[in-house]
């Protein structure tokens, strides 16, 4: 199938670039064909945020949302900033809070319900969306440029051999292929080897956010108000911080967000968040209240210093694929979604020049004047202070983001620089103490099948795993012998788990049916052995308001 742009990926940044092209076109009265692939059973279902939204891009992208009916109902009324101790609590008066922490003029929203309607827009404008469709591979011309993508092949069995549901993947051709897959993108991992992307850049690090929905007492609810805390579970290097928002009709939005380059193999993120629920001044908003939804997904920590190069002949990244996400301001929506605007005002220009398959230079000329790279390079050193101790980034966040603005300085003249990717920092087990943590209570805590139990995933079981073994005896002679199997407990879905066969020797068991796509397990293996693919189109979870 031909077209003029392949958007790959529904998301926020996807779909704003579909809609922006077409929005383009149509002033001019051109027809540009555009095509999105989004690997979920239908629009948001992969879809996984906080989310406090900025409504910046939306509004830019979208100037009459409100008149359309956009879901974003609720506005925020007030933040606050909490520091946990382990049964205590200090709040940041509203007179410190850093900037970042300001929400004025923000929406608290399920960026699920965003997309759906995004979405429904754009293909009111005549983008045609596949959902359903993975991406599994990248075409290329003889020349190196990338020609478009392949969907994955239905109907494979566990052997890899076709079934009698066996059904050909697509090839999807396009003057250029915008790819907009998230954190971590399967595709986007691999463009950026290809063509080098991230040469003279830090690596790109990452944290996994581990998110719930709730339904709380009419009596609790506080529409509007959005909570962030730091400190307590978290001690020493390890960087996590939690996140608590209040939207329309007594529902919470809460979650916790821990980086991913953390030391100790005995931790479990998962675990930690359930454990920070417990905490007096969280379970004050939950108690006598409901969990409906639960999911996770790696967020990039977004320093502007670990962006790749975003174009590559036929092609660019946008969004979390490349990294554009405010981590100090715990927000991506409104990057990805300007991010998407900018590679669309170039993919339109270069299409009706009568170009393709080149490079869209245009793209990266005019984000780094746009208000998007001002506003990351304001924000650029939080991550990595946080990365030297929670006392060191507290302090250098409060004069980063609060002394130098009240001086007139709007950005830091100094500029931090991250060294090693997460997975390095993981230390032989050996060297920590083992982490016991409390059974769940079935209240407010609960076991991970539960939870992906009620995040409504779903994998064909009759398929080839997408998580795939560079080499099958690493996972026992190394990241089990070594680093204590730190897959059985970094995994937020219970994927991972060591097993005895007869004659007693250790296996690792890969649940993939339970998979949420969070990508954790292709950052954090410490032998970066375990490799991502896309399962099936459809499959994963089936987020609802999320």
């Amino acid at each position: 199938m031909e077209y003029d742009v392949v958007v790959v990926g529904g998301g926020p940044g996807g779909l704003a670039t579909a809609i922006r092209i077409k929005q383009l076109a149509a002033q001019k009265g051109q027809d540009v064909s555009v095509v999105v692939l989004e690997k979920g059973s239908e629009p948001g279902a992969h879809i996984l945020s906080g989310a406090v939204m900025d409504p910046k891009a939306f509004t830019e992208l979208i100037p009459n949302w409100q008149e359309l009916g956009a879901p974003l109902n609720q506005a925020v009324t007030g933040d606050d900033l909490l520091t946990l101790t382990e049964t205590g609590v200090s709040k940041v008066p509203g007179w410190l809070m850093p900037r970042n922490f300001h929400n004025d003029g923000c929406y608290v929203v399920s960026l699920s319900n965003v997309v759906k309607w995004m979405a429904a827009h754009a293909e009111s404008m005549g983008v045609e969306i596949f959902p359903g469709f993975t991406a599994a591979e990248v075409l290329y011309n003889d020349d190196g440029s990338v020609k478009g993508v392949a969907t994955g092949n239905l109907g494979l069995g566990k052997d890899g051999e076709p079934t009698d549901h066996f059904q050909l993947g697509m090839e999807l051709h396009a003057k250029y292929t915008i790819f907009a897959e998230g954190a971590r993108g399967h595709l986007g991992k691999q463009l950026i080897a290809k063509y080098k992307l991230d040469e003279g850049r830090d690596p790109q690090t990452y944290a996994i956010g581990i998110k719930e929905l709730w339904e709380v007492e009419p009596s609790k609810a506080k529409p509007g108000l959005v909570v962030h805390t730091s400190g307590w579970p978290m001690t020493g290097s390890t960087f996590g911080g939690g996140f608590l928002y209040h939207l329309e009709d007594n529902k919470v939005t809460l979650g916790f967000v821990l980086g991913l380059d953390y030391k100790n193999p005995w931790l479990s993120p998962f675990e930690e968040m359930q454990r920070w629920k417990t905490h007096p001044a969280i379970r004050a908003h939950l108690e006598g209240g409901k969990r409906i939804g639960y999911g996770a997904r790696a967020i990039n920590n977004g320093t502007p210093q670990a962006l790749p190069k975003t174009v590559f002949p036929g092609g660019a990244l946008i969004g979390c694929d490349a990294g554009f996400l405010n981590a100090a301001r715990i927000k991506g929506s409104h990057a990805a979604i300007k991010s998407g605007m900018l590679a669309a005002d170039a993919a339109y220009a270069a299409v009706t020049s009568g170009r393709a398959h080149d490079e869209l230079s245009a793209y990266p000329a005019t984000y780094a004047n746009s208000w998007l790279a001002k506003e990351l390079d304001q924000f650029r050193n939080f991550k990595l202070w946080f990365k030297k101790g929670m006392l060191v980034g507290t302090v250098m966040t409060g004069i980063e983001q609060w002394l130098l603005p009240k001086l007139g300085i709007q950005t830091p003249p100094w500029t931090l620089h991250g060294h090693q990717p997460d997975h390095v920092g993981l230390e032989p087990a050996a060297q920590h103490a083992p982490i016991h943590y409390p059974k769940p209570d079935g209240e407010i805590t609960f076991d991970r099948l539960s939870s992906v139990f009620i995040s409504n995933t779903n994998h064909e079981e009759n398929q080839p795993a997408h998580l795939t073994l560079k080499d099958a005896s690493v996972p026992v002679n190394i990241n089990l012998a070594t680093y204590a199997g730190p897959e059985s407990r970094y995994c937020p879905a219970g994927v991972y788990e060591y097993v005895k066969n007869d004659d007693n020797s250790d296996r690792l068991q890969i649940n993939a049916q339970n998979c949420v796509h969070c990508k954790t397990c292709d950052i954090k293996d410490p032998t970066q052995n375990i490799v991502w693919v896309t399962p099936e189109g459809g499959g994963g979870p089936n987020y609802s308001e999320m």
